[in-house]
């Protein structure tokens, strides 16, 4: 198998000689088989002789050999799903981080592992949203999620801007973003011809707008889950630090255990907590995933001068450490609405229909209203 001089190049650089020669040998090897069980479906039931627990996912085996799925009926009766194991830790995200039921968007979804998963993972109550873009792939998720069997989740095909542009609002958002696809390189070698520097290129730009859409439909202090499955710092790293930098993201731990042989962050200089799968190190054909929590800040306080202004309309300039992104803005300790600050400016997101119309702009603020101190029952 010849893996591109690009590919070889820059891997090599970013895993280091060491880490890079394990992955090379990896490809004289077997690739991992693996399953998850549905545990609504697989009570009093168990896996076959020789089948080891993928360790992050309490629903997951590897099994000791590959057998004809196609001809199992309990795959097609939604017993369980044939993924790959490194995709099983979302499910070990979603149990360590969300305790009470919550709604989930799946933006890329298709076929469905991770929707699976998930649905699995979550308390109950919840309710997910399970997309892909791409029509074709959107009925192949469908046909999984139906035979998954689980309540509160539904199939949708549209694009991440389309959540954007309906206002829709999620706890989770899951961006399992398409992407170069160097950890496919073990299971479809025609992957490898696909790859090139300008894919990478294209990939994380692509990543990028995905990711912005969705940062707009996350609640205030949701979570958003990035994962790839491929290992360069371009379209992992280095979309985390945008994200940081660009919308104040907030990267959380995952708990993980040694044994596991999960691999940190390979860019210099970059210290947040990432996770990723390499073959020939960890049982599993190659994941990136960084978990980050959107902030909630407080509304940004208003001169009066400035809330005339955001009444009628008009866009505002905020201090350099506002976050970007919607954030609400306030008047006297009361919130007015929001703005889209990009930096350079906040855009207004004050209602066409409810803006002042008149010309007329006082130079000083009318006091009708005055803060006193809380009412105290001194009885």
């Amino acid at each position: 198998m010849q893996l591109p001089e690009d590919f070889i190049r820059y891997t090599r650089e970013v895993m280091g000689e060491e880490r890079f020669q394990r992955y090379l040998e990896s490809f004289n090897e077997e690739t991992p088989v693996s399953i998850r069980l549905n545990p609504r479906k697989t009570q009093g039931w168990t896996v076959t002789d020789g089948a080891q627990p993928v360790p992050w996912c309490r629903e997951g085996y590897y099994l000791p050999r590959r057998p004809n799925f196609t001809m199992d009926p309990l795959l097609h009766a939604g017993c369980y799903y044939v993924q790959e194991a490194g995709s099983m830790f979302v499910s070990h995200v979603l149990r360590q981080h969300v305790h009470q039921p919550v709604t989930m968007l799946d933006l890329c979804a298709a076929p469905g592992g991770k929707s699976t998963a998930a649905i699995a993972s979550l308390p109950e109550g919840s309710v997910l949203t399970a997309n892909e873009p791409i029509r074709q792939r959107a009925n192949i998720l469908s046909e999984n999620i139906q035979k998954w069997g689980y309540p509160g989740c539904t199939v949708t095909n549209r694009y991440p801007k389309d959540f954007r542009k309906e206002g829709r609002r999620f706890d989770v958002i899951l961006c399992d973003v398409p992407c170069s696809g160097e950890g496919m390189f073990r299971r479809d070698e025609a992957t490898i011809g696909e790859w090139s520097m300008k894919n990478v290129e294209q990939c994380w730009r692509l990543q990028r707008d995905i990711v912005s859409d969705a940062w707009e439909c996350l609640n205030d202090g949701g979570l958003l889950i990035y994962s790839t499955c491929t290992f360069n710092t371009k379209e992992n790293e280095e979309n985390v630090s945008w994200i940081i930098g660009q919308f104040g993201a907030q990267v959380l731990p995952v708990e993980t255990q040694p044994e596991w042989n999960i691999t940190g962050s390979l860019l210099d200089g970059f210290t947040e907590p990432v996770y990723r799968f390499i073959p020939g190190i960890t049982r599993s054909e190659g994941l990136f995933v960084c978990v980050m929590r959107k902030p909630a800040p407080a509304p940004v306080p208003l001169t009066y001068p400035q809330a005339i202004a955001y009444l009628r309309g008009e866009a505002l300039t905020l201090p350099d450490d506002t976050p970007r992104g919607i954030v609400e803005v306030s008047f006297m300790g009361h919130t007015l609405g929001q703005v889209k600050n990009i930096g350079t400016r906040a855009n207004n997101l004050y209602p066409k229909e409810w803006r002042i119309k008149t010309t007329h702009i006082p130079t000083d603020y009318e006091t009708i209203l005055r803060h006193t101190e809380p009412h105290t029952d001194r009885r």
